[in-house]
């Protein structure tokens, strides 16, 4: 446990960062999800859209160093590619 005041506060502001980080964090795997899920319900079209709305909650986590840059990249460009290969 902490024992000065310091180590208190960092640690208060510790558990706060955390349930943020926590819910971002969340929120990006749930906009990964909506793709794949668009994406298995075979409609292009759709799966385009929620793709493009789930690029700017990806890029957000990203910029904010929740996930690392390239892990963002990697989770687009793969799904970019699932919704590519549909058309095939």
């Amino acid at each position: 446990m902490a024992n000065t005041a310091q180590a208190r506060k960092r640690a208060r502001q510790a558990t706060v960062a955390n349930a943020h980080n926590s819910a971002l964090r969340s929120m990006m795997r749930t906009a990964i999800k909506a793709v794949r899920k668009a994406v298995a319900a075979g409609d292009k079209k759709a799966a385009a859209e929620v793709f493009q709305k789930s690029q700017s909650v990806i890029d957000s986590v990203a910029d904010k160093k929740i996930v690392h840059k390239n892990k963002a990249a990697r989770d687009k460009s793969r799904l970019a590619a699932a919704i590519k290969a549909m058309g095939a």
